[in-house]
C-alpha cells in the first residue's frame, strides 16, 4: 500500500497544494506533550491563525485512528489536547506501529517532516528542534530530528534547538550531515528561551524572500535533506539568562536522579522548567512558536511567489 493511501488531507489543503498556494506544516507533539490542556489547544489554534494571517494555510499533522492526517479539524485538535500524554509520541520509527494498531499519534519534528514531505509541503514551523542531549558521549541520546533534517527535503523554522540540549554538539552534528543552518536576522544560534546560545552561525539571511530563494536553489541543486532556519525568540519574550540556566540545570539534575530518559525526558524537562520559572518558560514557549509560525507563513508566501495577506480563517469540519 502506498503511503498516499494512508494519508488524509483536508480538502482546503489539497486544493491549495494543487494550485501552488502557500502551506505551512505544523507538528502535534506540542499539543499532546508540550503544554497542559487547555493551553495546548488554544496555542495550536493561535499558531494556525498566525500562519493564516501571514497569507499561508496551516497544516497541523498527526496520526488519528491509524491514518496520517494533514490538517486537523477543531474537534481533532481538541481530542489530541484532552488526551495529552496518552497519545503516542511519534518519531519516524513509531509511525508503522501506530498506523498498524490504528492508534493516535502526536508527531515530533522528525515525523512531521516526513509526513509533510509525503504530502508535498516544503516548509514546517515548530518551537525548537531536538538535538544532541547533554552526556550523549556515553548515553548516545541524539534526537531523530537531526537525522531527519539530513535526509528529508523540508525547511524547518525554529527558535534554534531546545536549551536543555548540548547545542555545540548539535551544531557539529548538523554540519557533519550537511544541513544548512541559517540565522534569521542574527549571526548567533538561538537557544529556544533565549536569543543567543553563545554559538556563532556561518550564514545569515534577513528577509523571507531570501530564505525562499535559498530553498528554491537547494531544490534546483538536488541536494539531499532539509535546512534549519533559526529564528530567535522576540527580545521582549525571552527568559532572563540566569533564570533559564538555573532552571534547566535543576530540571536536568532531577531527571538524572529519577532515571528519566528517552521519549519521556524532554516533556519532563519542559514541565519542570515551567514550574521552576513560575510559568514564564511556558509563556516564552508559546510566543516563540507564534513567532516562528508567522515567519514560516511569510516564507511560504514568498516561496509560492504570492503577495502576502490573510487567508480565510474558517476551519474545515
Amino acid at each position: 500500500m502506498a503511503a498516499s493511501q494512508l494519508l488524509d488531507m483536508l480538502p482546503e489543503l489539497a486544493e491549495a497544494l494543487q494550485n501552488g498556494r502557500p502551506v505551512v506544516a505544523l507538528e502535534s507533539t506540542i499539543i499532546a506533550h508540550g503544554m497542559p490542556y487547555p493551553q495546548n489547544v488554544e496555542t495550536a489554534l493561535a499558531v494556525e491563525q498566525a500562519v493564516r494571517k501571514a497569507g499561508a494555510l496551516p497544516a497541523t499533522i498527526a496520526i488519528l485512528h491509524g491514518r496520517l492526517k494533514v490538517g486537523l479539524t477543531a474537534d481533532e485538535l481538541e481530542l489530541l489536547g484532552k488526551r495529552g500524554p496518552a497519545v503516542t509520541k511519534c518519531s519516524r520509527r513509531d509511525l508503522p506501529f501506530v498506523v498498524a494498531r490504528k492508534g493516535h499519534g502526536a508527531t515530533t519534528v522528525a515525523a512531521t517532516m516526513l509526513i509533510a514531505h509525503m504530502a508535498g509541503i516544503p516548509l514546517f514551523a515548530t518551537g525548537g528542534i531536538g538535538g544532541v542531549h547533554r552526556g550523549a558521549e556515553t548515553s548516545m541520546d541524539i534526537s531523530a530530528d537531526l537525522q531527519e533534517l539530513a535526509r528529508t527535503p523540508v525547511a524547518v523554522v525554529s527558535a534554534g534547538a531546545k536549551a536543555i540540549l548540548d547545542l555545540g554538539l548539535t551544531l557539529e552534528y548538523l554540519e557533519t550531515r550537511g544541513v544548512p543552518v541559517i540565522g534569521y536576522r542574527t549571526d548567533r544560534f538561538p537557544a529556544f528561551y533565549v536569543r543567543d546560545s553563545g554559538h556563532e552561525l556561518d550564514y545569515r539571511l534577513d528577509s523571507p524572500a531570501e530564505i525562499a530563494e535559498l530553498i528554491r536553489l537547494k531544490r534546483e541543486l538536488a541536494l539531499d535533506g532539509g535546512l534549519l532556519i533559526a529564528n530567535p525568540i522576540p527580545e521582549e519574550d525571552e527568559l532572563a539568562h540566569r533564570a533559564a540556566h538555573e532552571a534547566i540545570q535543576q530540571a536536568i539534575a532531577e531527571a538524572e536522579g529519577r532515571g528519566i530518559t528517552g521519549k519521556a525526558l524532554t516533556p519532563f524537562l519542559l514541565a519542570r522548567i515551567a514550574k521552576l520559572t513560575g510559568g514564564e518558560s511556558l509563556r516564552s514557549n508559546i510566543q516563540l512558536v507564534l513567532h516562528n509560525a508567522r515567519l514560516a507563513g511569510e516564507v511560504a508566501v514568498a516561496l509560492a511567489g504570492r503577495r502576502g495577506g490573510p487567508t480565510d480563517s474558517h476551519s474545515a469540519a
